[in-house]
């Protein structure tokens, strides 16, 4: 039978989160049960929240951000025990069969994944996140956190650092690799601090230099305004790969003139709507636009252990259930650095 669990809760885009009870299924053979203690807020919540990103299914408990303690483990669970310091980040289920899956993409799973909230798992029933006491997952989606990590740190990890440690993966940032970080938000300021540990040349290329001390301080070698027309010029076929981390709206064929030749442009934070490049930029340099969600489960573990053998945590702010509602405000606003963590002891 399900169990009740507290949790956060919004009944629709422009409400407040109110404490209250949710459900959470009994545990299956393979299940793990997790006693949550901290849960990062993404921007990805507040889109969804508020439903800027198409259709939200209320009452809605976001989070995908999750870092706890195992409680309980089903009869067949052998890759986790009681007591162990895990994670869960943004999906929880994928088919296990198709091509993707097997080659440890599950996020790109044919039959679609099941996402950690706002979703719908295979059941028809709507998943519901982190912001809440305790979650039940699958254990082939539970990751395990060293103990070299701080668990309120670690918990931004199963988000921010997993979406930009697969494309610095991906595209061989390493020594002698010209890096470029477009923003220095939550994602940004983990792209700095990921690029330097793999030895890439990093560049932040920020709005402003409001940030410099601490992207300097975080790896960068450098740290350029994009409000200042002289960066552009300055920096033209700069870099071997540069990733966006903004929602805002861009002029692309700009961020392409900074790649050299063979050069790539990644985006991994989503601006609202289409847009717009002219062809002659990627044609002149061969140069490359991309995007890149999250990661596998694998590299999510090797990210983790990455981090934990290299030092690297993002920049947090601890706050309490109450806080929520005035903490996504002041992440939109660009006020929360680097990355807000909800205490769930506090919910």
């Amino acid at each position: 039978m399900p169990h009740t669990v507290k949790a956060l809760i919004t009944p629709g885009p422009k409400a407040p989160f109110a404490a209250g009870t949710i459900d959470r299924r009994e545990p299956g053979p393979a299940d793990v049960v997790i006693a949550i203690e901290y849960s990062g807020v993404c921007h990805s919540d507040i889109h969804t929240a508020r439903a800027e990103w198409g259709e939200t299914i209320y009452p809605l408990v976001p989070g995908h951000e999750i870092a706890g303690t195992v409680t309980a483990v089903g009869s067949a669970v052998q890759k986790h025990a009681l007591g162990d310091r895990v994670g869960v980040g943004c999906y929880v289920d994928s088919c296990g069969a198709c091509q993707y899956c097997l080659a440890g993409q599950e996020q790109h799973c044919d039959k679609g994944a099941v996402f950690t909230y706002n979703s719908r798992d295979y059941q028809g029933d709507p998943t519901l996140g982190g912001y809440s006491a305790e979650i039940v997952v699958g254990q082939d989606y539970v990751l395990k956190i060293p103990d070299a990590l701080d668990l309120a740190h670690a918990a931004p990890l199963l988000c921010a650092g997993i979406t930009l440690y697969a494309p610095l993966k991906e595209w061989g940032a390493g020594p002698g690799v010209r890096v470029g970080i477009v923003g220095m938000g939550g994602l940004g300021h983990m792209g700095v601090k990921l690029a330097s540990a793999l030895g890439a040349e990093v560049t932040v290329l920020s709005r402003t230099l409001a940030k410099q001390a601490d992207g300097l301080q975080f790896g960068a070698q450098a740290y350029r305004a994009t409000s200042d027309p002289k960066t552009f010029t300055e920096l033209a076929l700069s870099f071997d790969l540069l990733i966006s981390t903004v929602s805002a709206t861009g002029e692309i064929d700009t961020l392409l003139g900074l790649l050299g030749t063979n050069g790539t442009l990644v985006f991994v934070g989503m601006p609202p709507g289409p847009q717009s490049v002219s062809i002659s930029p990627l044609t002149t340099r061969r140069r490359k636009i991309a995007g890149s969600l999250i990661g596998g489960i694998a590299l999510t573990q090797e990210m983790l252990d990455f981090c934990a053998a290299h030092g690297v945590a993002p920049e947090i702010e601890l706050i309490t259930a109450d806080q929520v509602d005035a903490t996504y405000d002041r992440v939109v606003a660009g006020d929360v650095r680097y990355r807000a963590v909800i205490d769930a002891h506090s919910i």
